[in-house]
């Protein structure tokens, strides 16, 4: 028997960066798909649901993907409602997808003030010899917009991944006053297959 998830407590978390800085494949290895070295760009908004267990209560995310490309911007705006949670990501070896960030921290906070919750990652730590960001810029810049940071690899670090949203989740639930003394979380049984949705959940 499938166990009942509260709806208050069903979180809606976002990924938003430039096309190719992994956003994908962050959220294939969050739920065990596994790395693949060539992913092609998401042309649309879909995600995939994990559940988790604080206490006595089970909560579930929903881990939104969403297009990169400049001409699906407009797009992407249209599944900003409702978020919870905002991660930011840019790839350390690409210094454009750096400078690109003002444009999403702009969208999110015109569009959802400033009750968000934010994240920011570097992806593709293991490309660490062609970095064309310095990790200290990062930091700066993830305090001047009141982000949790962190650099990550889909490829060889996964775990890093999970652990930034349960350092987001930990911060939202305290946010609602729910008690987060334990910061243990049990990851309970994954949706795994990745659904489109319309307009705007």
């Amino acid at each position: 028997m499938e166990e009942e998830v509260d709806e208050l407590n069903n979180i809606k978390l976002i990924l938003l960066g430039e096309s190719g800085v992994g956003k994908t494949s962050l959220i294939n290895v969050s739920v065990d798909k596994g790395f693949f070295n060539v992913v092609n760009s998401s042309l649309s908004c879909s995600f995939v649901q994990k559940k988790f267990q604080k206490g006595d209560k089970i909560y579930a995310i929903d881990i939104w993907d969403t297009a990169g490309q400049e001409q699906f911007r407009a797009l992407t705006k249209l599944f900003i409602k409702n978020t919870k949670i905002v991660i930011f990501v840019y790839a350390i070896n690409n210094k454009l997808s750096f400078n690109e960030l003002s444009y999403w921290v702009k969208t999110i906070k015109e569009n959802l003030g400033n009750e968000v919750i934010l994240g920011l990652i570097g992806n593709k730590s293991d490309l660490y010899m062609e970095q064309e960001i310095n990790e200290n810029e990062a930091i700066q810049y993830a305090k001047d917009i009141g982000a949790k940071f962190a650099t990550v690899s889909a490829k060889t670090n996964p775990k890093g991944f999970i652990t930034i949203i349960e350092n987001l989740l930990d911060q939202y639930l305290e946010s609602k006053g729910v008690n987060s003394t334990d910061k243990s979380f049990e990851i309970k049984q994954e949706k795994h297959k990745k659904r489109k949705k319309k307009c705007c959940q």
